[in-house]
């Protein structure tokens, strides 16, 4: 249940995009995605006796609209941890959980091939769980939450109409990341890589 209580919001986002791509205008288009990747963290840039933020597998899920001129709109994307990582041993584990708003350039590059661009604000939430079973009723994890500046890119190529595939890199500065008191990671920068299937509606589609 508690995994479904996770992926809630962006079900609830998943619908209202597909209800308002649905009514977008035959010259804008809209397009919804998931796909994974994992994420990797850059050198230390405060105390290195903290743990990486890196490594595991990453989903993630998202919605975008383009309805302005010169290809642009806006991009919700979040993305988490599978499976909770060790923070320390036998003792906390956790899950990061990245949710970004972004302005997104859109352009194209020929018939079945194209960018996505975008950059924006967001929150990076961290769950830290006790390890083993819950108390019936309880939750068994804390949440620590952080502002975070994010920047991403990907390449979108149309394998089969409007059956897209894109790989693509996130960056994400998250501030205060590296303090020890909020069970924080060695840097306040990290790095999510991996690749989206997605479908496009309207008239971007091929």
């Amino acid at each position: 249940m508690r995994k479904l209580a996770l992926l809630a919001p962006v079900f609830a986002f998943l619908f209202s995009a597909q209800f308002a791509i649905a009514q977008l205008a035959s010259d804008q288009q809209g397009d919804i995605f998931i796909g994974g990747g994992t994420l990797l963290s850059s050198s230390s840039s405060n105390n290195s006796s903290l743990p990486a933020e890196k490594g595991g597998t990453y989903l993630n899920l998202g919605g975008d609209a383009v309805f302005f001129q010169h290809r642009l709109g806006f991009n919700v994307e979040t993305a988490w941890r599978a499976t909770q990582g060790v923070y320390v041993f036998d003792e906390i584990n956790y899950r990061p959980i990245l949710t970004d708003f972004n302005v997104l350039y859109q352009p194209r590059l020929g018939k079945k091939l194209g960018l996505d661009l975008m950059g924006g604000i967001g929150a990076a939430s961290t769950r830290l769980y006790s390890p083993g079973p819950s108390v019936s009723g309880e939750a068994n994890y804390e949440s620590t939450d952080h502002f975070m500046e994010h920047l991403g890119g990907g390449v979108r190529y149309y394998v089969w109409h409007h059956l897209f595939v894109r790989p693509e890199i996130h960056y994400y500065h998250i501030q205060n990341n590296n303090t020890a008191q909020d069970f924080g990671f060695n840097s306040n920068n990290a790095f999510r890589v991996g690749a989206s299937i997605g479908y496009t509606i309207g008239g971007g589609s091929n």
